[in-house]
């Protein structure tokens, strides 16, 4: 599933989004009489099928490449390979990542369409399978240095320090990547503070943030503090000690417009 706030890939069962903070949980709308149906359904794009995902290690093809990898690695690449994924959840009819999946509001067609919110396509990627990928090179590349030091093979040693460097490489590669994700999705949170603010007249608060935008209390602090610029955004408290967020440009739009 998504997350209906930033549009985050969350396994099964999340309580609060990683990224953005949000509540997360089950919606339900009504349709047809009293019938009762969930809001949160996901399609797969490639064979079409609508409900939940499965756990990526039910499928048996991928139990028997945990295997593999496992006899072939001596049990380190195993590892590697399940801490990657093993919160991952796929189609159970073709195997697509759930997290390419689309929201569907109930039965309808509604993609992601959700007020108020960050669209995933417009999120770059996190880079999951660089840093898993760096991560199993660096894990090999050790096992090759060890190797080479107990058997005394210069060329294990090299090969391995080669391996561990392009590893190395391209895990920090897809960190660079998770941090501009999650930079895209604290600049379309603010984007949408920004818009609550301008319906507000121009001063928010923190539970006003969090209710409006489904989002924690601290998450919500946080992104208004990482706003406060003391000149755009800045913070005052008032008689009765509760802390505002004023947006001076929009609160004095009428006479700077004028």
């Amino acid at each position: 599933m998504r997350c209906a706030t930033c549009g985050e890939g969350l396994a099964a069962g999340t309580e609060r989004c990683p990224t953005c903070g949000a509540a997360q949980g089950a919606s339900w709308a009504t349709r047809s009489g009293d019938r009762l149906v969930p809001t949160d359904l996901q399609r797969c794009p490639r064979c079409g099928y609508r409900g939940e995902g499965i756990s990526y290690f039910s499928r048996p093809g991928h139990v028997g490449l945990l295997i593999g990898v496992s006899l072939f690695t001596y049990g380190i690449g195993g590892l590697v390979y399940w801490l990657a994924r093993r919160k991952h959840h796929i189609c159970p009819n073709c195997g697509l990542g759930w997290e390419y999946s689309n929201r569907e509001i109930g039965s309808g067609a509604a993609q992601d369409s959700f007020p108020g919110s960050v669209s995933p396509q417009k999120l770059p990627s996190g880079g999951g399978k660089r840093r898993f990928m760096g991560s199993a090179m660096v894990l090999f590349a050790s096992f090759l240095i060890m190797m080479g030091f107990l058997e005394f093979e210069a060329a294990l040693i090299v090969v391995g320090s080669v391996l561990g460097a392009g590893g190395s490489g391209t895990f920090f590669w897809g960190w660079k990547a998770l941090q501009e994700r999650r930079q895209a999705v604290t600049t379309g949170m603010q984007r949408e503070i920004l818009r609550l603010a301008d319906g507000r007249g121009g001063t928010l608060t923190v539970t006003e943030v969090a209710a409006s935008l489904n989002l924690s209390l601290p998450a919500a602090e946080k992104l208004l503090v990482s706003m406060d610029d003391g000149f755009r955004v800045r913070s005052e408290i008032t008689d009765d000690g509760v802390i505002v967020y004023e947006f001076p440009e929009v609160q004095h739009r009428k006479q700077i417009e004028g």
